[in-house]
C-alpha cells in the first residue's frame, strides 16, 4: 500500500490531532505501533512539526471520522489522480552543468574510437541530441577546432559498464551482418573486460617485417667462388731492420 509523503510528521499530526489508535496510525504511516506510542509520549519525534494530510491532500475528514468510530477501520491514502499515469521520460540523459561543456570532447572520442555506433546510442548514453552528434561527425561544429577526444568514462558523462554494453551489441550486430571486421576494428569491439583478460601478443613492426630471421651469426657453410678470408695482421707485417740484403744492393750506385 502507498505511504504518504512525511510519514513522521503525518504521524505527529495524527497523534496531536485526533483519537486514531496507535495501531491504526503505525499501519498508516508504515511505523511500528511503539514508536507511534513514543510520539505520545514525547520520546519520539521531538521537535517535529505535524504535517496536516488532510490541507496536503493525502487524507478526507470523512476517513479520519471512519477511523476515529471503528479501531478496526484501516485508513486508506487518498486517491490522487494527477499522480497517476505517469511515465518515464525519455529522451536524453541529464548531464550536471559542470559537465556540459566536456560532452562534445566525449562525443568527438566515440566517434573517432567507436565509429560503429550509431547517433541514438551515443545519444543516449552521454546525453546529448542527434543534430550535435551529426555536426561533430561531419567536422562542422562550431567549436570543432578546440575540440579534444576525451573517454566518457572519464569525465563522468557515464559508466564503463554502460559504455561496454553498447559496444557489445555493436559487436553483435556486426557479426549478424556478416561483415569481415579488421584488426583495429575488432579490438574496438571488445569490451573492457575482455580485452584485458586478452594476452599480449607481441606484434612485428611493418618496418622490419621479414627481418625476423635475419642473423649475424656465422653457420659455417661458405660458398665456393667466395675468397678466402685473409688475416688481419698480414696487412701489417712490415720488414724487419729497414729491409732486406737484397733490397739494400738494389739502393747501392
Amino acid at each position: 500500500m502507498a505511504k504518504p509523503l512525511m510519514a513522521k510528521a503525518t504521524a505527529v499530526w495524527l497523534v496531536d490531532n485526533t483519537t486514531i489508535s496507535f495501531k491504526q496510525i503505525a499501519d498508516f504511516v508504515g511505523m511500528h505501533e511503539l514508536e507511534v506510542q513514543g510520539i505520545a509520549d514525547g520520546d519520539v519525534a521531538a521537535g517535529v512539526k505535524g504535517f496536516d494530510p488532510i490541507a496536503n491532500n493525502q487524507l478526507t475528514q470523512e476517513e479520519i471520522d471512519a477511523a476515529q468510530g471503528n479501531p478496526l477501520h484501516k485508513l486508506k491514502l487518498k486517491f490522487n489522480p494527477a499522480a497517476s499515469g505517469e511515465e518515464k521520460r525519455r529522451g536524453p540523459r541529464y548531464t550536471p552543468l559542470s559537465k556540459r561543456q566536456d560532452r562534445p570532447n566525449s562525443i568527438l572520442w566515440l566517434v573517432k574510437f567507436h565509429p560503429e555506433l550509431s547517433d541514438g546510442q551515443i545519444a543516449k548514453l552521454v546525453g546529448t541530441t542527434k543534430p550535435t552528434i551529426q555536426s561533430i561527425r561531419e567536422r562542422t561544429h562550431w567549436n570543432i577546432s578546440n575540440m579534444q577526444p576525451i573517454d566518457p568514462v572519464a569525465l563522468g558523462l557515464c559508466k564503463q559498464s554502460e559504455l561496454d554494453t553498447i559496444v557489445q551489441k555493436a559487436a553483435a550486430k556486426k557479426a549478424a551482418e556478416g561483415g569481415v571486421m579488421s584488426d583495429d576494428e575488432r579490438r574496438k569491439l571488445v569490451s573492457t573486460e575482455q580485452s584485458l583478460e586478452m594476452d599480449s601478443a607481441p606484434k612485428i613492426p611493418t618496418a622490419i617485417e621479414g627481418l625476423e630471421t635475419f642473423s649475424l651469426s656465422d653457420d659455417g657453410s661458405e660458398k665456393e667462388d667466395d675468397e678466402p678470408i685473409v688475416d688481419a695482421d698480414s696487412f701489417f707485417n712490415l720488414p724487419k731492420d729497414g729491409g732486406t740484403e737484397e733490397d739494400e744492393d738494389d739502393l747501392r750506385p
